[in-house]
């Protein structure tokens, strides 16, 4: 599957391998999922638990996470495993190739609050990774196809791939709703 990169959630963990491995830098690997603002840090608030995985040998670069927006990846099918949705990378495509779905990490700011888990909330073929949550605070981290959609307090929002760069999309107020 080919999914391309619009954004990453707040937070961030990694894991290295052994200490006397010499290449421990190398294999490592680097788990991104959702958070928000709690006292002033970044906390996880699951409410849906899941991650994306990021293998130092697939490209990213932990240093420069921006340089992976906007890029296509190969990954394997999103899985449910011990309780915990996940994603992983496995290989930065070289070029820019239309995806299969794009992950997505959609915050309050653009959409307003998010009714997770009501009926109507996204559309059938979106999956949803990740979703932490604290008062009107959320981020919530999906798996969309072109022209998915998700309903916030602002309106329905639709993923719009651009046709010049189809690798790219934003999710965009449907004004016909």
């Amino acid at each position: 599957m080919l999914v391309s990169v619009t954004g990453f959630g707040s937070v961030w963990r990694h894991r290295f391998g052994n200490t006397d491995d010499a290449h421990r830098f190398s294999r490592a690997v680097y788990y991104n999922t959702t958070g928000v603002v709690v006292e002033d840090k970044v906390r996880q608030r699951t409410r849906i638990c899941g991650y994306a995985r990021f293998d130092a040998v697939s490209g990213f670069n932990p240093n420069f996470p921006s340089r992976t927006i906007n890029r296509v990846f190969e990954c394997g099918e999103p899985s449910v495993g011990m309780g915990h949705n996940k994603l992983l990378f496995k290989r930065m495509l070289t070029a820019g190739e239309p995806p299969d779905c794009f992950f997505v990490v959609v915050r309050p700011e653009l959409t307003g609050v998010l009714a997770v888990g009501t009926a109507g909330w996204r559309s059938p073929d979106t999956w949803l990774l990740s979703f932490s949550e604290c008062a009107q605070q959320q981020e919530v981290m999906l798996l969309m196809p072109a022209y998915g959609w998700v309903v916030g307090q602002f309106g329905r929002f639709v993923l719009e791939p651009s046709e010049r760069r189809p690798w790219t999309a934003r999710l965009v107020l449907n004004g016909g709703d």
